[in-house]
């Protein structure tokens, strides 16, 4: 072969078949995409859990059916009547809050209620009074206000129960007094 006939191996390397592009390629390409793995947008849909994120501002009323993460800033009022409230580390709280459970990571500023029961972690600040049942307050987060732990209310078979137990008691005293021990026998 002559030198000018001379062909390099690489132009007969095999090459590879087209793969479709990585989100890393993708990204690099100059095409948008998502910042969530779709794993974790599954989790979210299945669990329901609606977001706020950190670098969103809401002034208002919240009302929802599904549990809340807000990383952002909310001020006004949120209730969330069965669900779980969750605030997180960059979360700005300033409202009242009602929610089932409220798990506090961020800032509260406002008075809270927890139909079941609240947490405040350990670098999370909550000023405010606090009404729930149960409460947990981690070593290293700050608290101010007051705390009024309620009782759940008695399921409404068991008050029927004991009214019965309480007018069986009544009786038992208005006994005649002749026929109560000690009175001779009369």
């Amino acid at each position: 072969m002559s030198m000018w006939n001379r062909r390099k191996d690489d132009d007969y390397a095999p090459r590879p078949a087209q793969v479709p592009s990585t989100p890393v390629e993708s990204a690099m390409e100059g095409i948008p995409l998502s910042t969530m793995s779709a794993k974790s947008l599954e989790t979210d849909a299945a669990r329901g859990a609606a977001t706020i994120g950190k670098s969103v501002s809401l002034k208002g009323q919240i009302f929802s059916r599904e549990d809340l993460i807000v990383d952002g800033e909310v001020d006004g009022s949120i209730e969330l009547a069965e669900h779980r409230l969750t605030v997180g580390p960059n979360g700005k709280v300033n409202a009242g809050v009602k929610a089932r459970e409220i798990i506090v990571l961020g800032t509260i500023l406002g008075n809270v209620e927890a139909g079941d029961r609240i947490e405040i972690r350990k670098e999370a600040r909550l000023v405010g009074d606090i009404k729930t049942a149960r409460i947990v307050i981690e070593d290293g987060a700050y608290f101010k206000g007051s705390i009024d732990v309620i009782r759940p209310e008695p399921a409404k078979t068991a008050a029927p129960a004991r009214a019965q137990s309480a007018s069986a008691g009544a009786s038992v005293a208005t006994m005649p007094a002749s026929v109560l021990p000690g009175n001779g026998g009369r």
